[in-house]
Parts: structure tokens; C-alpha cells; sequence
């Protein structure tokens, strides 16, 4: 396996479990966020009360903790979508799977100043020179002529005399 399907199935992988786990997460409260924050709430209290408080204080804060914890977690629940959750999973994953497959299947844009040299080909019908392309571009003279070589070794361009002209 070369290095791009390696990256390809680990960052699939990595999505693939988040969104499992995300859609698991949300099976597990039910969907209810503000009762998540209320519990974190709850939570941070009973820790502050853990420095400062009565036993009598902290047990008690401890009983709500848990009866909020038990209101707001539903494991039976969670436990029945788990293949819901999975599927979720697979399907995010096999998403980004084609999506960076797509992105690779593409040959690569041509660069700037391969694209400065095309849209003049294609004003002067196909046919230029190195004069008219550094003088309706801002490519200097050697970069005029790198971008030109670097095309006709590539094939796009064909040398006709002095001119060039599209493959």
C-alpha cells in the first residue's frame, strides 16, 4: 500500500469512528444536550462542594448527581442503536473515502502562469509568440520562457518557428 491509501483509509477510518461515536453519543442521552450540561453543571458543583462542603452537603450533591446522571443517560436505549450508529459510521466514512478519492482522481491545475499562457493561445486563435506573451502578461522574460519550455517537454505547446502553438 503506498503512502496516499494509507493516509486515505486512515483519515476514512478516523471519520468513519468519530461519527459512530458521535451518533452513539447522542443515542445515549437521547438527544438531550441541555441535560448534558446540566449534569457537567451538577458535576463541577459537587467537585467545588468536595473542597469546601459538609459531608452531609456533598452526599447529597452526590444522590442528585446521580439521579440527574440516571434522568439523562439511557444505556438500554444506546445499546439498541448501536447498529444505527455503525451505519452512520460506515456511511461518513465511505463519504470521505470518495470525496478524497474524487480529489485524487484529478489531474492536477495547471499552475498560474501555465493558465496565463493558455488564455493568451486561445486570444491570438492557438498561435503566439515570447514578445506576445511577455508583453500581455506580467511574466518576465525567463519566466516567459520557463513556463513555455516546461509546456513543450509536457507536450502542450509545439514549436512552430519562432512561434508556439497549442498541442
Amino acid at each position: 500500500m503506498n503512502s496516499v491509501n494509507v493516509q486515505k483509509f486512515l483519515l476514512t477510518a478516523i471519520a468513519g469512528c468519530a461519527a459512530a461515536l458521535i451518533a452513539y453519543s447522542a443515542a445515549f442521552v437521547r438527544g438531550d444536550l441541555g441535560g448534558v450540561f446540566a449534569y457537567l453543571r451538577a458535576r463541577g458543583a459537587l467537585k467545588r462542594l468536595r473542597e469546601s462542603g459538609t459531608e452531609a452537603q456533598i452526599a447529597e450533591a452526590q444522590r442528585h448527581l446521580h439521579a440527574l446522571g440516571a434522568q439523562v443517560g439511557d444505556p438500554a436505549f444506546a445499546a439498541t442503536m448501536i447498529p444505527l450508529a455503525l451505519l452512520v459510521g460506515v456511511v461518513v466514512g465511505a463519504l470521505v473515502w470518495r470525496a478524497f478519492g474524487r480529489r485524487q482522481g484529478h489531474a492536477p491545475r495547471a499552475d498560474v502562469q501555465e493558465r496565463m499562457v493558455y488564455r493568451l493561445a486561445h486570444r491570438k486563435g492557438g498561435r503566439f509568440t515570447l514578445a506576445d506573451l511577455q508583453s500581455s502578461s506580467p511574466l518576465t522574460e525567463a519566466q516567459a520562457q520557463a513556463v513555455t519550455a516546461r509546456m513543450l517537454d509536457l507536450g502542450r505547446l509545439v514549436r512552430d518557428g519562432d512561434a508556439f502553438r497549442l498541442a
